[in-house]
């Protein structure tokens, strides 16, 4: 299996896969869109909110937001951003505080809702790990492939800024290999269980 990487910037990669079969390019691409971890605001406490819009709907444009992870975050982390905006206004994703030096909001200028006079919008969003297997919200990115007349794949994946396309793919690489390996020690193990199972029926 050979890698050449063609293109890449901060949310785009392109690479050609060549050596490989349609069945693991395949994996590669559904894991990195579906199992490669990311974060983002699942669960929102409204306090105050005057606003034309429900509490639901704007706790779902919320969860929307990509939230960029720079350094190491545990799965188990949670970060707490707060909202407290009074209007005439229009209300940006940069208008979220939060004490998390980690976890932050990818992009400042994303318009959520407007809020007229003397409308007020006070909550709290907590951000917490998933996979886009369980909700859009936490899909790291788009993956796709064209293949090739010699039989290799052409690969573009483009990240939804939490990840560096990069890591995203190698990511989801290493989810395949600790899948497989987890696969390995059950196979072994039913292997060893059925050799005891005849080992005693012969006896």
């Amino acid at each position: 299996m050979n890698v050449s990487v063609s293109n890449e910037d901060d949310r785009k990669l392109d690479f050609t896969l060549s050596k490989s079969s349609v069945s693991f390019a395949n994996l590669l691409r559904r894991f990195s869109m579906s199992q490669v971890p990311t974060f983002a605001i699942d669960k929102v406490t409204v306090y105050e909110n005057s606003s034309t819009l429900f509490d639901e709907y704007i706790a779902h444009r919320i969860g929307q937001v990509p939230l960029k992870i720079s350094g190491s975050v545990q799965p188990d982390e949670e970060a707490l951003f707060t909202l407290d905006a009074t209007g005439p206004c229009t209300v940006y994703s940069g208008d979220f505080r939060t004490g998390h030096d980690k976890i932050r909001m990818a992009l400042d200028k994303i318009p959520l809702l407007k809020l007229m006079q003397e409308q007020n919008l006070r909550l709290e969003g907590k951000a917490v790990s998933g996979v886009g297997r369980k909700h859009a919200k936490w899909q790291a990115g788009l993956a796709g492939y064209e293949i090739l007349k010699d039989g290799g794949f052409n690969f573009k994946v483009e990240g939804f800024m939490q990840l560096p396309p990069r890591q995203m793919v190698l990511t989801a690489a290493g989810l395949i290999e600790e899948k497989c390996s987890q696969l390995s020690e059950q196979l072994a193990l039913i292997k060893k269980e059925s050799k005891e199972s005849k080992k005693k029926k012969e006896e």
